[in-house]
Order: C-alpha cells, then structure tokens, then sequence
C-alpha cells in the first residue's frame, strides 16, 4: 500500500514511479563494493588435515586462512569447518570463526526443524584431498590447499564446486582500536582493522554506525554442465537468471519499493537465498542459509552477453557451465548443497529443509475481494450484495487500515466500523469470511493500550544507543514490536485472542503488511541496520555482544512477525481451526505460515506477465501460496486488461483482487455488461476447479513439490522449455498459458512431452493436440489457453455457488483426458475444510483410474476417512476411440446399469449420472 500525500511529505517520492536513488547499488553498499572486486588467483583458505574428524554424519576440520604474499606463509585466522550428510542428498556445509571475538548471528526459523542426518564415509585421505560418501554414493572431495569443494553425482561427475574461484571469505571480527604510532599490529599478530569505513557507513543524510565493524561473507558456487540457474527471489526478472557482469549483482534485502521496476534485479519485498542449477544432464541446488542483506552475482557461459573472450579465459574452452557468488553483510557460511538430480528432486530437497505450507482453509483458495479501503459497514454490505446480484462467487472480503481507529491496530474505527460483530455476520450467514490488516509498526500515542503496554514491558526494537526506535509508517511516529523476544511475540499474540479483539472470530483473518519492515524515514524506506534485537542472554556477554543488530535479521523480521500471527491464531481456537494470513515480507521458510502476494503492482500489461514468473520462482523457492493484485494495485485498468488479469488471476493459487484508494472502483459489476460477464466466467471457472486446487495444496504439503511449475519442472531434458515463464503446469495435468498482451488474436503456446507422445486436450472443446513444441492457438477475449494433459483425471464441480462452503456436499464431474493407451489417472482431496482434524485421518485421498476395463475410485491412504456427502452426477471421457456398450456401477454390494452418451465429433463419451457417492470406492465396468 502506498498513500502519495504522506510519502511526498517525507520526501520518499516525488514522481510515480520508483525512485532509485532512495536504494543502494552495489557499489553503495559497502561490503558489496569491498568484496565483489576480490577475485584472487590462489585462495587464502586452507584445510589443516591433521585436525580432520569424521564421525557419524559430520566431517570436523580447522581451516586456516595463509598470507599467500609472505614467503614464509604465516597464519592469520582460524576457522572451524563443518560438513554434514542429510538423508535426502543434501550436504550441509559450515565454516564460522573458530574463537570469534562475539558470536555470528546464526539465521534461525527459516528451517523446518533440524535437519535429518544420514552416514557419510570417509572413502580416502590421499595427495591433499579427502573424498567422502554418503549412502546414496554421492561423493565430496574436499581439496585442503587452497581449499575447495567438489561434489559429485552418483555417475562421478562434477556437479557442484565451492570455492573454485577463490572467493570464500569471512571478514573476522576485530576490536576497534586507534593507531599507535607506526604499530599496526594488535600483540597477537592480527593486523588492525584502521580503515574508518569498517566501522560506519553513510548513505544519504542515514548513518550506520556499524559497532561490530566488517563481518562480511562471500562464497562463490560453480554448476558444471548446467544450461539454466533459477531462483533468489523476489525480483521481477525472468525465471531464468540473467548474467550479471553488466550491471549490478541481484539484491536480495526486503525493501518497500513503491512502484517497482520490470525486468530488474533490484530488491523488492521478499528474499529467498536459494539458486537452481537445470541442463541436460541434472538439476542441483544451493540454499545460501543467510538473512543479512546479499547480493548474488550470476555468469552464465551460454550466455550471449558473456564474450567470448571470458568464456575461453575461464573454462579453457567451450566447456559449459555456470558460475554464482553469494555475497552477505555478516553471518557465517552456511550453505546446503541440494544434489538432486532431478527438478522435482531438488524441489522436493529444499522444502524439507524449510518446510511446507500448511493445507490452507478451503476459503482462502476461492476469490479475494479487497480495495484500500472499504470505507465503512455500509460499504462492505453493499459489495457483498453485488456479488450475489451478479451471481459472482466470492468467498473473502478485505479491510484495509482505514477499518482501525486512526491506524491502531487490534481496534475498529468507532464510526465507520462500529458493529464489527454484526459485519461479520453478515458476511458469514453466506459463507464468506473477512480477512483485515495488521502491520508491524505502532501508534505511538499516549493511552493506546498496546503502545502503552509495549513501552512499559519493553517490547519495542531499541535504537543504536539502546533507546526505543521512533521511526515513521502509516500512523505518523511509530515503534516496532521485536519479535525476536519471546515476551514481545507472547504478547502479540495475545491481542489476537477473540475476548481482546472484540469483532472478530474463527472466520476473521489476517493480511500483515509493510513487514519488511517498511520505515519512510528510514535508510531505504526500511529500519536502520544498526538498530537492536533482543539476543538471549549469555554469560559474560556484555554490551555490543548483548543483542543482533537489524543488519544480521533483517530478511528474518518480517518471517518472525508471521509466525507470531500465524500461532496466536491457531492458539486463539486451542488449536482447532487452520488460519489464513498473508504476507508482503518473504524470507525462506515463510510457506509454512503464510501466503504472499507480488505486492504494488500497475494496471500494466508488464506486470500482468511479471506475475506469471514471479510466481513460478517463488513456488520452485517452497512458497507456493502466492497470486498478484488482479487489475493491477496502482492506476486504472482498461476492461481488457482486467479481463485478462481475472483469467490469469483464476489460474494462479492466490486469486484476489486489490486496488489503491486513488483509483477508479472496479467491481467486476462497474464494466460494461459484456466485461462483467467475463470476469463472471472467470470466476466461475476458479469455483469449478477448487477441489482440483485442494487437491494440489494437500500433495504440496505431503510431498514438497510446488503448486505452479515451470515446464522443465516436469519434462526436464526439453532444452527449449527451459527459458519458458509465460505459460505454466498446475500439478502435472494443466497447462495454463494466459493472454498477457493486448489486442491478441492468437497465443504461442508450447506444449510438451514430443518425445513422449504427449497429448493435450483444450479445457474447452476436448480438441486434441500431440506435443510438438510451440504452435498458435487463436483466442478471443473470452479464452485462454487452457490444456489438460492425455493420461489425466481432473475434478471438477460443475454447480458453482456463491461462496467455497457451499459447495461442500455438491457433486462432482470428472474430466477423463485420455492418453494413446487409452489410460488416465487422477486424485482428490476431501475434508472439512478449515479443521485440523485431517492430522487424525479424517480426511479421504483417493485415486481414480480408467483403463479399458473401466473406472476405479480407490483409497490411497486406506485408513482415514471422512463422511462426505458429496457424489459423482458426471464422468466425461475425452479422446475415446472405441466406447464401451455397457457401463455399470459397482459400489458395494449394489451393481447399477448406467446410461452414456456419445459425441463422436470430438470422441467424447460421457456417463451420466452414475450416483457414485465419494464416501466409499466404488467402480464402473465397461463391457464392449
């Protein structure tokens, strides 16, 4: 969100568009500017193998750092290396200070626990190099001097190199002392840090007093073989990062950009440190397990912009591969090595480290209605009944800040918002839910009772000096709570409880925004790095040792104010009711608690299709949950492009529609009659494919994989797909191509799996296509490309009501696709919807399947069960060459003749009304 007069007021904007000279380039970034230009011959790292010990799954070792340039090669600094074997193929790699002067800040709830170990060998200890195994035969090979790292795949290749650019380092820790005459050596041999800018840095009138000094990170990654890197979202660039020797490194330092760029590498909301490596041969990963500000640099020797010149000075040749650096403020080196070999390998890799998302309430997957803001009850009641006059599904309508009393969260406006608890009602006697905002920052105003409270129990994020912070957001002057003290989160969560927030209950659910966080005054629009957290407290820890400072967490905050509100909520039903919250802020690990959005977006066709992509490397980075601002944040769409956007936004797993107060209201109703009838259809299109949705987000969170693939995802060794980010699979058995252009008659569309024998059926006329790559598909604005894959069974329900919870008991159709054996299979999902009781097996997850015998509906896990009321009035069997004569049920003890239907124009059979309740398994036998 943005309010223009107030940013204008403090000098954040001054036009509409982003300013960048309010963010920093790598070269105003000091330890960017130190480090990216190292690149030494011979690394200073070394590794002492005489102190080498493996035991279980861990290898311990010191490393030393060598003055290369001395004769007699002196040691400088002392390391301790860790390397350990996670069970699914993943390496973890540690290297900190061995005795730093204050600990390192270790990155803390961006994983899913501790990860599970697995054996690893040490196979030999020959020349100066370890080799190391773990039980699925990858192997490590560990060079000592200059120390590197290869990992290899089970073939015993090359697959992943640390440190074979020579750019590992780790500032150490050093004690601010004045030169002493000509001595510039502290006693110990350690060469004094005297240069000013270690210890502070300016940017603009902002001052960062830096107290630990230059703690800086850098680890430089090499993908042998490798076509492709993805990932370290959220930029607005492809999904194929680009080579960045011209130009600036990508940023990854959660930042509120207003109006942000396309096409840029730029930092906007979110940071997730993690890089894909794709070709031919395998797909591999690397989780950079840091949350201080990083700028990760990316040379691609495919690459056009990368002269030759370089590629033979390099690789020696015409050798393939990839070349990354990690650069980050402070930290430690802390890097997982995900070995893959496959895409859905690494996925599935990396989301066991940082987790899954929980299966979302069964609302929050139809349609979002927001605007900032609705102005008040009376509002809100006469958009809630547009919906039904239109006969437009809805299922949540959003609140913006204007609902509180002057922007104090955790009240209602006392006018506008008077009756809380009846507008809820109101929405709920329909099915629908409300969902409205808290941000981080707090009024500070004398008698608002979590100021108050927050002050007098010291729960505020102190100042460089140790006083509370005053920095300024939406209320004016505003402190922020730290949730990284347990007593602050405990009490935050408390505020959620229903007897403290008055108006609210199990169907009120929350958006958290500005969670960057998002400071106006503040050096880039954020809070200052040398700001304090709360540390626990240790003995003999004393002044700066006694917190974090902002610099080492800052990618974390918004993740911390997330779990917070995603515990207080399922704390405020004693743990019955799945919650719903969205975030701006992302860091990894944030999908276990909270969906996101793309944040401010335009009412351009730009940012239509930067949606597609943007979304596609948030869900290859775990976070599957995630949608834009349909029609666009800023400005007013024309009806054409909110057409399109409705499209797309119906294909992607957060669907809402948002908008700023200075534009046009755009209820679908408020378009000319033929627009709103369009973006019925849309909607309508989302309702009928929700239980598919379900389905999907239930085997996200039993398997890892992400909800919106990218080609390559599934049909890896297709080199033309791998630069592909304006179409996309939902699971396996979808291809969404949306229309992202204006005035388009017709679409490229690739369709995969040519060396498969691959067929898809357009969602529309069941029209079979044979994969053969790209070709056109005409459209008009009433269509986008929609294919379901040959070999598929997708549900669907086809009586769309206004709201998710009822259709619960409704019945279902189910879209047989065949493929060129004439086979299909297909799953689904069934619970109650918003409980946690699925952890107790009241759920059913089952499997269809056809084959020329007939149809089968069988129990997947055979020992859960759920008492669904809901049936199957419908099964369409597309692409059948030769139908059966007969068809009847069995379900139970009961046999059933059914009646079917052919349409041999398009060899459609369809079976109707079998009856086949979804409660017990049931088949249909054909007989021919």
């Amino acid at each position: 969100m943005k309010t223009l007069g107030l940013l204008v007021v403090l000098g954040v904007i001054g036009s509409l568009a982003v300013d960048r000279n309010n963010f920093k380039t790598c070269e105003q970034s000091g330890f960017c500017k130190r480090l990216r230009p190292l690149k030494p011959e011979k690394s200073q790292y070394v590794l002492n193998l005489d102190t080498v010990i493996v035991h279980g799954n861990s290898l311990s070792a010191e490393v030393v750092t060598v003055d290369q340039e001395s004769e007699k090669k002196p040691v400088l600094w002392h390391y301790a290396l860790k390397l350990s074997a996670l069970v699914d193929g993943t390496f973890h790699v540690e290297l900190d200070e061995a005795d730093p002067l204050y600990p390192r800040y270790r990155t803390q709830k961006a994983l899913d626990g501790e990860p599970k170990p697995d054996a690893l060998k040490l196979v030999s200890n020959e020349a100066g190099q370890l080799t190391l195994m773990n039980t699925q035969g990858h192997k490590v090979v560990i060079t000592s001097d200059p120390l590197k790292f290869d990992f290899l795949d089970k073939n015993g290749e090359v697959a992943v190199v640390l440190n074979g650019n020579c750019q590992l380092f780790v500032e150490p820790l050093r004690t601010k002392r004045e030169k002493v005459a000509d001595d510039d050596e502290d006693g110990n041999g350690n060469a004094l840090e005297l240069d000013e800018e270690a210890w502070s840095e300016n940017f603009k009138s902002h001052h960062d007093s830096k107290p630990r000094g230059n703690e800086a990170v850098s680890l430089d990654v090499t993908f042998p073989d490798a076509d492709q890197v993805y990932g370290i979202p959220e930029h607005t660039d492809n999904l194929a990062l680009s080579t960045t020797t011209s130009g600036d490194p990508y940023r990854l330092y959660n930042l509120d950009v207003f109006e942000y760029e396309l096409d840029s590498r730029m930092s906007i909301y979110g940071s997730i440190p993690v890089v894909y490596a794709h070709g031919s041969k395998r797909t591999v990963g690397v989780f950079w397990h840091n949350s201080a500000e990083t700028w990760v640099d990316v040379v691609n020797y495919n690459d056009a912009t990368v002269v030759s010149s370089l590629v033979n000075l390099v690789t020696g040749g015409n050798k393939k591969k990839i070349d990354t650096r990690f650069m980050s403020e402070s930290g430690i080196v802390d890097v997982f090595v995900m070995m893959g070999d496959t895409p859905n390998q690494v996925f599935r890799q990396y989301t066991r480290l940082t987790g899954v998302a929980e299966i979302p309430p069964k609302f929050s997957i139809g349609y979002h209605q927001s605007r900032w803001n609705y102005v008040d009850e009376a509002d809100v009641a006469s958009v809630h009944a547009g919906f039904d006059a239109h006969d437009i599904p809805l299922d949540v309508l959003w609140l913006d800040i204007e609902y509180t009393d002057r922007k104090k969260y955790f009240t209602w406006d006392p006018i506008k918002f008077a009756n809380p608890t009846e507008m809820v009602a109101n929405l709920t006697s329909k099915g629908r839910k409300l969902v409205i905002i808290i941000d981080p920052h707090i009024k500070r105003e004398a008698g608002y009772f979590v100021h108050e409270d927050a002050t007098a129990m010291d729960l505020y994020v102190k100042d460089k000096t140790g006083k509370i912070y005053e920095g300024w957001c939406w209320p004016g002057a505003s402190s922020y709570l730290d949730f990284f003290n347990p007593a602050a989160s405990a009490y935050y969560k408390e505020r959620y409880r229903y007897e403290n927030f008055p108006g609210t209950s199990k169907d009120v659910h929350f958006w958290n925004d500005m969670n960057e966080p998002s400071v106006f005054n503040g050096p880039e629009i954020t809070m200052p790095k040398d700001c304090q957290h709360y540390k626990p407290p240790q003995d003999g820890q004393e002044g700066i040792a006694s917190f974090w400072e902002h610099r080492h967490v800052h990618n974390e905050y918004g993740l911390w104010h997330i779990w917070a509100g995603h515990e207080a909520l399922i704390e405020r039903s004693g743990g019955k009711y799945r919650p719903f919250i969205l975030s701006r802020a992302i860091f990894s690990g944030l999908q276990r608690y909270a969906a996101v959005w793309t944040g401010d977006n335009l009412a351009e066709w730009g940012f239509l299709a930067a949606s597609i992509r943007m979304c596609l490397s948030l869900g290859i980075s775990g976070v599957s949950f995630c949608g834009s601002d349909v029609g666009g944040f800023f400005q007013n769409p024309d009806a054409e492009l909110m057409t399109r956007w409705y499209q797309a936004g119906a294909y992607q797993p957060f669907f809402r529609a948002h908008s700023h107060m200075e534009t046009k209201r755009r209820e679908p109703w408020l378009y000319e009659p033929a627009t709103t009838l369009r973006i019925r259809d849309a909607v309508r299109r989302r309702y009928a494919l929700l239980d598919l949705w379900y389905t999907l987000f239930f085997e996200h969170h039993r398997d890892g994989l992400p909800i919106m693939r990218p080609i390559f995802e599934e049909y890896p060794k297709e080199v033309e797909a791998f630069t592909i980010d304006d179409q996309y699979l939902l699971g396996q058995n979808l291809l969404v191509r949306p229309v992202v252009e204006a005035g388009a008659t017709s679409a490229k569309v690739y369709l995969p799996g040519r060396d498969s024998g691959v067929l898809w059926y357009d969602v529309d006329s069941y029209q079979v296509h044979r994969a053969n790559g790209y070709f056109s598909q005409d459209v008009n604005i009433g269509k986008i490309p929609v294919y379901q894959r040959g070999g598929s069974i997708v549900p669907r329900k086809e009586r769309v009501r206004r709201a998710t919870a009822l259709m619960t008991n409704d019945p279902y159709t189910l879209i047989v696709a065949l493929d060129a054996n004439n086979t299909a299979t297909g799953t689904i999902f069934i619970d109650d919807g918003e409980s946690f009781d699925y952890r107790e097996g009241k759920y059913i997850y089952a499997r269809f399947t056809y084959d020329k015998n007939g149809i089968t509906y069988k129990f997947i896990d055979d020992k859960s069960s759920y008492p669904t009321r809901s049936w199957v009035e419908r099964i369409v069997v597309a692409g059948i060459k030769s139908p059966p004569k007969v068809a009847r049920l069995r379900q139970g003890d009961v046999t059933t003749a059914l009646l079917m239907t052919l349409h041999r124009g398009n060899d459609v059979l369809v079976v109707r009304k079998p009856g086949a309740s979804m409660a017990q398994e049931w088949s249909i036998e054909f007989t021919y």
